[in-house]
């Protein structure tokens, strides 16, 4: 990745604009977790150390562009940065008409997408978040795969467009776990459609040494290999598609591991009755809802002797007790695993909170749809912008 980064440019005296991800979960104007909050404020900090006046951006929500939403409003994410920063970050509404910072100072502008034209990447408008800055800094990955005014199009028209730390750093780890990765490389793709995942599974399968599937997408695959799933979750539709990859994993002499056991019940609870089976004797109204414990314990041999795990996705539904011993056991042997780690997703996330391995995982990414994007082997609009803007400084 040949990008500009933040740490190498002379900041004192600029005016930075630095897009963050602060997309956090409110509710009644109460954050419910500020993780991404705190993440970035090593950026703020640095860019402030170096004297820069500091301009941050951010969306939140998904509010009707050209009106202001209350509810979407960024004021308690600047409170909070605020409290984190030891200082007052302003959040200002009218941002774009200019900010009056001073070098050493900071202020949170109020979210991009109450701007008419920031989803469709428009370019007048990308023109004047631009006319605003010295230094654009895109600091937030999970937004990194969509072209938007305040992702892709100021970076076109800033004098100079740059990655920030967090950007940096999740792409570092990305390049070490699919571009060169310490082998064996092992894979965990689950969650509930194989749709979703398709494209992600196309790219890995021939990348990976060893490919595991969990979730209602390891339930189509049963059905390509020739099991009744029951009442399950599954897509008939991608059944061939399954089957196709499964015979791909075959001749490329690293087989896909199905189960031989799994964990149903005929509904979803805390409470509801579950029971181990053979694969083959799965009921027309039961669901497969987990892998046994003794398949989850084959996969974790597979990741313990790992070089590499990149983990999208649990194995079954984790968030009933009754259903989360594959996805608990799968967790525990990454936690386990001497390999170099990288999970994201926001169900993954939620599993690694749950069965408290965080500090046992080398990189845990911030994005959820840039991650995936990674995994499909799609190029960002944000990086490859930033990357253009580079490779024309030289």
């Amino acid at each position: 990745m040949k990008v500009l980064r933040m740490g190498e440019l002379a900041l004192a005296g600029k005016r930075v604009m630095i897009r963050a991800d602060l997309n956090v979960p409110l509710r009644d104007g109460v954050i419910l977790d500020d993780t991404r909050i705190r993440a970035f404020v090593p950026t703020a900090q640095a860019a402030l150390a170096a004297g820069a006046a500091v301009l941050v951006l951010s969306h939140l929500g998904r509010p009707k562009e050209g009106a202001f939403d209350a509810e979407a409003s960024l004021a308690p994410v600047a409170r909070r940065l605020g409290d984190l920063l030891g200082r007052p970050v302003p959040c200002v509404g009218a941002w774009l008409d200019g900010v009056a910072i001073q070098p050493g100072e900071i202020a949170l502008g109020e979210n991009v997408r109450f701007n008419v034209g920031e989803k469709k990447n428009d370019d007048a408008l990308a023109q004047r978040m631009a006319a605003l800055c010295d230094v654009f800094v895109m600091d937030a990955f999970g937004t990194a795969h969509r072209a938007e005014a305040s992702t892709h199009g100021v970076a076109k028209y800033a004098p100079v467009a740059c990655a920030g730390p967090l950007l940096v750093a999740e792409l570092d780890a990305l390049h070490l776990a699919l571009a060169a990765p310490k082998r064996p490389l092992v894979a965990i793709v689950g969650g509930a459609k194989v749709s979703s995942k398709l494209a992600v599974l196309t790219n890995l399968l021939p990348m990976v040494d060893r490919l595991i599937v969990g979730g209602g997408i390891a339930n189509t695959f049963l059905v390509a290999a020739g099991h009744d799933v029951g009442h399950s979750l599954y897509e008939p539709d991608l059944v061939e598609t399954a089957r196709g990859l499964l015979e791909q994993a075959r001749e490329l002499g690293r087989p896909i591991p199905l189960p031989r056991r799994v964990v149903v019940a005929t509904e979803i609870g805390d409470t509801v009755p579950s029971a181990v089976k053979d694969v083959g004797n799965v009921d027309a109204d039961e669901m497969i809802l987990d892998f046994d414990a003794d398949f989850a314990s084959e996969l974790g041999d597979i990741i313990r002797s790992a070089g590499t795990v990149v983990w999208n996705g649990p194995l079954g539904v984790f968030e009933y007790p009754a259903f989360a011993q594959g996805t608990r056991l799968l967790a525990q042997a990454i936690a386990d695993s001497p390999a170099f780690s990288i999970c994201g997703g926001g169900e993954t996330l939620a599993a690694i909170a749950k069965f408290g391995i965080a500090d046992r995982v080398s990189y845990i990414s911030t994005g959820g749809g840039a991650f995936l994007e990674v995994l499909e082997g799609k190029t960002l609009p944000a990086v490859e912008v930033l990357e253009q803007r580079a490779a024309a400084r030289t």
